[in-house]
Formats: structure tokens, C-alpha cells, sequence
């Protein structure tokens, strides 16, 4: 990655040394400096982001500082996604109870040891256990002593409006004279999603990665986590199908992840469509798909069935991006003809425990005061003395 640059401008997840000199030849001179360096980070794959937000009041003026924790916020896509670009949750809805603990500990004693007065966001990489690994690992992926992007969506989701809180913090009143507790199992699920331009920019290819792109958030809110994902796909402009067709193809690395997904969706009466490597590997593993041309090989492919109206949604991971390739003429025109495209294997998982809970017809919409009866009245937070 360039240095001097903002919203991941310029990143790149470089898999092979073709990849690193092609990036290396075209992509260097983003930060727009002479001499600039590019600076390398180890990647870690397939590992969960999780972003908490804290306030705290570690200043001159307080007798005995405080670290709250707003919310512990897991994303679902894997890190390598732009945290702005990923959709998260709130309460965390994979991770088991002592890892939760394990963040919201080290979240607390990092505000302390940084003297944080206001709000600070930590942005954690956590690797699932193994046959090298008995436990989940952390990995802090960077620490920013300032409010982050997701304060208004965890103030939502908590109905705790912490930029007021963190105010009044910065203004030096300490948080034992502020009446704010943390709540970090709130008896629903919110997701926030974000919302992407692509529909503007045809041919554009959709895949997510370090650089930022998306331009707006929506938020999806519900007592089970598979509503609430569907609602937010509903508010960004992508709403799940419940019944049709769709086509699967995945990259190498996915296709373990990939399986469970695919068995769930034939289940709920879905018909799957893959090409080459994908469809032999479900083959092999008692999944029945259909076989489908890809779009160098011959017609019809998906492409033709994305014209034709018979697809209902793809599910593709990127091996290579750009106009250039298959793929990337397949995610063009799934943009074009508005068909709902998920591009990383987690995010695949989470629509369709979704579309399983749409399935069930069991739902329906309220509003911010039936879960916070707070924001009715706009005393989420409320003073203990007079200021």
C-alpha cells in the first residue's frame, strides 16, 4: 500500500509474485509524492474483523478514569474487505462469549494505556482455531483515538447516542456523572450494510478489497440475525430471492467454506448452476448443481441467463478482477441486470441463514422506539448533576 493515502486508495491483496509486479509497475505512484514508499503488510487470510468503539475519560481532571465499551462490532466479510465496505453486526453473531470478553478487556486497558479522552475505535483481526491453532488468536489491526464511521450505527444499535456522551467527556465531566452503561447484548440484532455506486459506473467490476468504495450505510434491525441481514440487504437496494435459480463459482480457497452454504440453498429449493472447478468439487461432496459453461468456453453461460432473466442471484469469489476476465464480465452484468451478487464465501453463508428466515414468513417491521423507548423522548442519555 502507498503511504499518504485515505480510504485504502491505492491498496492491493497481492496472492502471487505476477500479481506484487504488476502492482508494482501500475499502481505505485497513487500517493501522488516523489519517493513515496510502499509500504507491506502481512495479510492474514480468512481471518474475522471485529471494530469496537469506546469511550473513555482519561484526563487531568478525573479523580478515577473510565473505559466504557459502545459495542463489539463483527464484520461479515473477512478482513482484507475495507471496514467501511463490510456489512458487521451488532451483538457479534459468531463469536463465542470468551473471545467477546477478550476484546472488550484489551479495548479497555488500550483507552487506558493511550489516555484516551473522547472516543476511540480498534480494529481487531481474530484467526479461528486449527489443527496448528487450539485458539481463536487477536490481532490488533490498528487503533484510532477518535470517534470511527460506526459511531452513529452502534449508537442506534444500543440506543445510546455516544457522540453525546463522548462530548461531554471531551467538555470534562467525568462518566460516573453520566448515566451510561455499556450494552453489549442488546435483546436484538442490528447489521449495518453498506451502499455501493456500481449501478452508476456500468462495466465497473463489484469486488470488495483494502479500497474503499462504497458511498452510504443502511442499517437492518431484528431479534434474529438472518432477518436482520435481509433487511439490511432490502434497505441497501439488493433484496435476497427466497425461490429461483443461482449461480455458484468460487475460488480454490473458498470452496471447503462453501459447501455448507450450498447444501442449505438446495435445501430451501433453490437450483444451483457452476462452472468447471466449483462443480466438480460439489459433485464430489454429494451436492447435486447443475453444470454450466463458463463464458470462454462456449453458450450458454451465465451471462446468457442473467439476459434471459433466469438468475435470481450469484455467489462468485474473486480469482482475478477486471473487464478483462470472466468474472468480471459476469459481475458487470449481474450490476446491469440487478441481480443480487455476493462475492465473499462469510457473506454467502450470512444470506442464506437470511433467506432461511424470510422463508419462515415470520417477521415484520418496527420502530426505533419499540426497541429503545428512549428515543421517543431524546434522553438516551441522561446527566446525574447540572451542568
Amino acid at each position: 500500500r502507498p503511504s499518504y493515502v485515505l480510504g485504502g486508495r491505492g491498496m492491493e491483496t497481492c496472492f502471487s509474485e505476477d500479481q506484487l509486479l504488476h502492482y508494482m509497475r501500475s499502481a505505485v505512484d497513487v500517493s501522488e509524492l516523489a519517493d513515496a514508499p510502499v509500504l507491506i503488510d502481512q495479510f492474514l487470510a480468512e481471518a474475522i474483523e471485529v471494530d469496537v468503539d469506546v469511550v473513555a475519560d482519561y484526563s487531568e481532571s478525573t479523580d478515577q478514569p473510565r473505559a466504557l465499551v459502545c459495542g463489539v462490532m463483527e464484520h461479515i466479510e473477512e478482513a482484507g474487505v475495507h471496514s467501511g465496505d463490510s456489512a458487521c453486526a451488532i451483538p457479534p453473531y459468531s463469536l463465542p462469549q470468551d473471545v467477546i470478553e477478550r476484546l472488550v478487556s484489551q479495548s479497555r486497558r488500550l483507552a487506558g494505556a493511550l489516555r484516551v479522552c473522547g472516543l476511540m475505535n480498534v480494529q481487531y483481526a481474530i484467526t479461528r482455531p486449527s489443527e496448528t491453532q487450539k485458539d481463536y488468536e487477536i490481532y490488533v489491526l490498528e487503533v484510532n483515538p477518535r470517534a470511527s464511521r460506526t459511531v452513529p450505527f452502534v449508537s442506534k444499535a444500543t440506543g445510546i447516542s455516544w457522540a453525546r456522551v463522548a462530548a461531554k467527556v471531551m467538555a470534562g465531566l467525568p462518566l460516573d456523572q453520566i448515566e451510561v452503561e455499556e450494552n453489549l447484548q442488546p435483546p436484538h440484532t442490528s447489521v449495518k450494510e453498506s451502499v455501493f455506486p456500481f449501478s452508476k459506473f456500468p462495466g465497473v467490476d463489484i469486488i470488495l478489497g483494502p479500497e474503499m468504495r462504497s458511498t452510504g450505510e443502511v442499517m437492518g434491525i431484528d431479534t434474529d440475525f438472518g432477518i436482520a441481514f435481509a433487511k439490511s440487504q432490502m434497505a441497501a437496494g439488493s433484496s435476497l430471492p427466497t425461490e429461483g435459480d443461482i449461480f455458484l463459482s468460487v475460488r480454490d480457497s473458498d470452496k471447503p467454506q462453501i459447501v455448507a452454504v450450498a447444501k442449505q440453498l438446495l435445501e430451501l429449493g433453490f437450483i444451483i448452476h457452476s462452472t468447471g472447478g466449483t462443480y466438480t468439487y460439489l459433485q464430489e461432496r454429494g451436492v447435486a448443481v447443475k453444470p454450466i459453461a463458463k463464458i470462454s468456453e462456449g453458450r450458454p453461460n451465465a451471462v446468457d441467463m442473467i439476459k434471459n432473466g433466469e438468475l435470481q442471484l450469484i455467489i462468485n469469489t474473486p480469482t482475478r478482477k477486471g473487464m478483462a476476465t470472466d468474472e468480471g464480465k459476469l459481475r458487470a452484468a449481474a450490476v446491469r441486470f440487478n441481480v443480487p451478487t455476493i462475492t465473499t464465501p462469510t457473506g454467502a453463508a450470512a444470506a442464506a441463514r437470511a433467506i432461511a428466515a424470510l422463508r419462515a414468513g415470520t417477521w415484520g417491521v418496527k420502530a426505533m422506539q419499540d426497541y429503545y423507548p428512549e428515543y421517543s423522548t431524546g434522553n438516551a442519555v441522561r446527566l446525574t448533576t447540572t451542568t
